[in-house]
């Protein structure tokens, strides 16, 4: 699959003011991109800025290098995502469940999480506009293409929305070191929404403060974390489980 990238100053500001569906834009260090900054913050849409050789490297790897970017370079979405409302206005499941995901920045943990949520039954993945991984074609190809078949909410503010998931009878059930339930405690039993945090910082103090639950997995061994796709994967199939799923 191949991804959509707009290049040039005037190509990504015309995208912008109609409105495309932009992932991200990148932008060259010491290139003055004023405008494009601007509508880009306007538009809540991810902006990036990399130093040179992060930046040729960019354009080198999607064969751009005898074109002028001009210092910007546009990533179209290459997957069709929804708004929180237009997923609660189509609920069609009992017990829903969604996973959000809190400053997930690595392509490759996106694809191995969506893998997980999908196989799992995941209803959506709400995912932040800014500071996450982008769905591009390494997220979709490690994902096994669960990212083609999962619905993916985008979203300017995760406390806004799990807010307007509780409003709708979910509970925030967020993962934490010092959760102070088991993975394994009885607490699915209703709509949830499983908010899973990077690794190195776990979850946003400000959103932890949302979460009706915390939960954590127990450790056996010296280390205190797992990855975050794999523990996507364990709770998952741990609430599959208490909900007494048929497995085909």
């Amino acid at each position: 699959m191949k991804t959509d990238y707009i290049f040039g100053k005037n190509a990504v500001i015309e995208a912008i003011n109609s409105e495309l569906d932009i992932e991200k834009i990148y932008l060259c260090y010491g290139i003055k991109n004023d405008i494009i900054t601007k509508l880009a913050k306007k538009n809540k849409i991810n902006c990036t800025t990399l130093d040179k050789y992060k930046f040729k490297k960019i354009e080198n790897d999607i064969y751009i290098k005898n074109s002028n970017s001009q210092g910007v370079i546009a990533v179209k979405s290459i997957i069709k995502t929804f708004s929180i409302h237009e997923f609660l206005d189509n609920i069609n499941t009992t017990n829903p469940i969604v996973v959000i995901l809190d400053n997930i920045t690595d392509t490759h943990n996106l694809g191995a999480i969506a893998r997980s949520c999908e196989c799992a039954g995941v209803d959506a993945l709400i995912m932040p506009n800014n500071k996450s991984a982008i769905i591009n074609p390494t997220s979709i190809k490690t994902s096994a293409g669960a990212l083609n078949h999962i619905k993916i909410i985008k979203v300017n503010n995760l406390i806004n929305a799990c807010e307007k998931l509780k409003e709708n009878g979910f509970w925030i059930i967020g993962t934490a070191i010092d959760g102070k339930n088991a993975h394994t405690d009885k607490i699915y039993d209703s709509p949830i929404a499983i908010i899973i945090g990077s690794e190195g910082k776990g979850m946003s103090p400000s959103l932890k403060k949302h979460c009706d639950h915390l939960i954590k997995i127990k450790m056996y061994g010296k280390l205190n974390s797992l990855n975050a796709s794999v523990s996507t994967g364990i709770i998952l199939f741990e609430i599959m489980r208490q909900r007494d799923l048929k497995y085909v």
